[in-house]
């Protein structure tokens, strides 16, 4: 009798398996290549990173923003499937404090992918951050039952599929 009282349950039903758009224009990189341990070493998860080519960083994923953190320099994305992604624009960029980053959402915003997260000053990365590489990081790397790097040249943002994930 009061089944419906309280809003209408979405009861359909979420893919288990995602794909994994490039959140930038460049080049993979293997994560195991990326010049900073807790990336390289799968500290923070498993994943890849991009070499860019430009200073514009697009949503690899649909989901919700969980997290900005207030310097711009990285988001953190949830999707329907429960898998948790941080995008970190360039290495020890945290150091900048914000400086050539604009960021264009908020957190609790719904993202589409290629919808516009993050704009950045190319130059500026270039000259003050260890390297201009931004890793794609599953941080809840735990949920996945697999992942599976599937293109490792020239990426494309909002268009390319570096990667699939499938959670158990």
């Amino acid at each position: 009798m009061f089944k419906n009282l309280f809003g209408k349950k979405d009861d359909s039903p979420v893919d288990s398996t995602i794909e994994i758009k490039s959140p930038l224009n460049g080049k993979y990189v293997k994560l195991e290549d990326i010049p900073d341990p807790v990336f390289a070493e799968k500290m923070m998860g498993e994943g890849f990173g991009i070499e860019p080519t430009d200073g514009e960083v697009v949503s690899p994923v649909a989901g919700e923003v969980m997290q900005v953190f207030p310097t711009n320099h990285a988001i953190g994305i949830k999707t329907a499937n429960g898998i948790e992604f941080l995008i970190h624009i360039g290495l020890e960029t945290v150091a900048m404090e914000g400086e050539g980053f604009t960021g264009h959402v908020s957190e609790g915003d719904s993202v589409e992918v290629g919808d516009k997260l993050v704009t950045f000053d190319m130059d500026l990365v270039k000259k003050e951050a260890n390297s201009t590489i931004s890793p794609v990081i599953i941080t809840n790397s735990d949920i996945l039952k697999s992942f599976e790097i599937v293109e490792t040249g020239d990426v494309s943002r909002a268009q390319t599929v570096v990667a699939k994930a499938e959670v158990n």
